[in-house]
């Protein structure tokens, strides 16, 4: 995953010019048919039941990071899609449940079609996100 223009430079100001960054208490786990690329700029899933999954950004969720990666620690499950959703190719964690700032985004290893009926889910340590 990569940074969003967005936090690269929230954070580089923080280091840099001792402007503080408040990293927010809850994280969103939102879902994307296309790359939203550091400027933010892709299609989210929308319809169907589809909703950011929130995850409280605690320890307990996201585990000290170890050689530049952090993933989760607990299923984050989407609800059950009640129609098509498309084919998901990318994911993104977010920091409002509408709206909000993209902070980080990623490529799906592999793209899943969501169809009504289905749900998606990533599994304990599955969404990694690295810094290099």
């Amino acid at each position: 995953m990569s940074k969003s223009d967005y936090l690269e430079n929230k954070l580089l100001d923080h280091i840099f010019g001792a402007t503080v960054y408040t990293p927010p208490a809850t994280l969103y786990i939102a879902l994307y048919t296309s790359d939203p690329g550091d400027a933010d700029a892709g299609t989210e899933v929308t319809g169907g039941s589809y909703a950011r999954q929130a995850v409280a950004n605690t320890p307990a969720n996201w585990p000290n990071a170890t050689n530049g990666q952090k993933s989760n620690a607990n299923a984050i499950v989407f609800p059950q899609a009640t129609a098509s959703w498309g084919t998901v190719t990318h994911v993104g964690i977010r920091d409002a449940l509408t709206g909000g700032n993209l902070l980080y985004s990623g490529a799906l290893t592999t793209p899943r079609t969501v169809n009504n009926g289905d749900t998606f889910s990533f599994a304990a340590t599955q969404l990694v996100i690295i810094e290099d």
